[in-house]
């Protein structure tokens, strides 16, 4: 039978992401202080070892890359900014530019400095504020090489386990105040967005979220976060895992008939694409800034992604204005509470050795990348 050929749009964005915690190594944040399990150690050394992971970035003919800087590094004191921190995400936004790989950067990627956090966090009056003045000083140092600005990654998300759940950092749990801090984190966002783009007026300025197709929680939450802020977004981030988080015990029978990745979350690849529906009503662009599973022997990753851009494909046709595709992600990494244990790199990491492997499905995303296209 012969396959189609199913292209994307004219300079689409094909990356991967990251996020600083969970790649860098050596870093001190309310995260490394909490305990053993907290603490992502050296992780993979990317701190050191970045020039190599772009490398393999621009192997698999990425033309952007999704990361975050950490805040803890940058401003380790109360309004001490360290200049040869700085200094080192400079040179991590140039190598970037120097392999043609446009830097998508992330302010606030669910890590605070321990000052930040002792001062309660989110829940300090000021912190809208105190985020605002980060914001400013990171604009004015990378205006001329940054573009696209993501200022929070799910808020959602980190919300509901920090405040609701009470498993992360800051450990609490109260429905008062998970709402107090998603407010303060809307303000923080339009405080960051009205500084970025008065520094830099020509920037593109957006929040990644994560929504699946029926995730309760994070419906009412993200819409109602995107109306509060629709005149302070200049596009919208996607994070896209799974379609559901019910526990229902009919979800469970259902899911055990479906394919589930290693931390046994259902693949519903025709989820994003009703997602992506729902988004058009914004009248933004889309990014996809995530959409990866845990699959440790590599033997799901690709279709994964192929059928997943299958319905992503669907969705622009359709009108939905979706501008780029960064897959979690490009090296395996600390996935949070779960610790090392689950692999969602399109490249292997030894952690003993800490050498680079590209995984199988990394030559297929390679393919697709090249050009501009699936086949199915």
């Amino acid at each position: 039978m012969k396959s189609e050929i199913l292209k994307f749009p004219q300079k689409f964005y094909w990356g991967t992401a990251t996020s600083a915690y969970q790649v860098e190594g050596g870093i001190k944040n309310d995260w490394s202080v909490a305990g053993e399990k907290y603490n992502a150690g050296l992780a993979c050394d990317h701190y050191n070892r970045y020039e190599e992971d772009f490398n393999l970035a621009k192997e698999m003919n990425n033309n952007a890359h999704r990361f975050s800087i950490e805040w803890a590094r940058i401003e380790p004191k109360e309004g001490e900014f360290n200049q040869k921190e700085i200094e080192h995400y400079r040179k991590v936004i140039l190598a970037l530019k120097e392999k043609n790989l446009e830097p998508f950067v992330t302010l606030y990627h669910w890590t605070l400095p321990i000052w930040f956090a002792e001062k309660g966090g989110w829940l300090n009056k000021d912190a809208p504020r105190y985020f605002e003045r980060f914001a400013e000083r990171m604009a004015e140092e990378y205006k001329d090489l940054v573009k696209f600005w993501i200022t929070l990654n799910e808020p959602n998300i980190y919300t509901f386990h920090s405040f609701l759940r009470g498993i992360w950092p800051p450990f609490i749990r109260s429905w008062f105040k998970t709402r107090q801090v998603f407010k303060q984190l809307t303000e923080s966002h339009k405080k960051a967005y009205q500084v970025i783009r008065q520094i830099s007026p020509d920037a593109k300025v957006g929040i990644a979220y994560l929504k699946g197709k029926s995730m309760i929680v994070s419906c009412e939450w993200i819409y109602k976060f995107l109306d509060s802020i629709k005149n302070y977004q200049d596009f919208i981030g996607l994070n896209y895992y799974v379609s559901s988080f019910s526990r229902s015990l009919w979800a469970i029978i259902i899911r055990s008939k479906k394919q589930i990745t290693d931390l046994g979350w259902q693949i519903c690849p025709e989820g994003i694409y009703h997602v992506l529906k729902d988004l058009k009503k914004y009248r933004r662009p889309i990014f996809i800034t995530e959409n990866g599973l845990a699959d440790r022997k590599d033997e799901k990753r690709a279709g994964f992604i192929i059928n997943h851009l299958k319905w992503v494909h669907k969705a622009i046709e359709e009108g939905a204005d979706v501008r780029g595709y960064f897959h979690w992600s490009l090296i395996d990494n600390f996935e949070w509470d779960k610790g090392f244990e689950p692999r969602f790199g399109l490249i292997e990491i030894d952690y003993q050795t800490l050498k680079r492997i590209p995984r199988p499905s990394a030559r297929v995303y390679a393919e697709i990348c090249k050009n501009n296209a699936i086949s199915i």
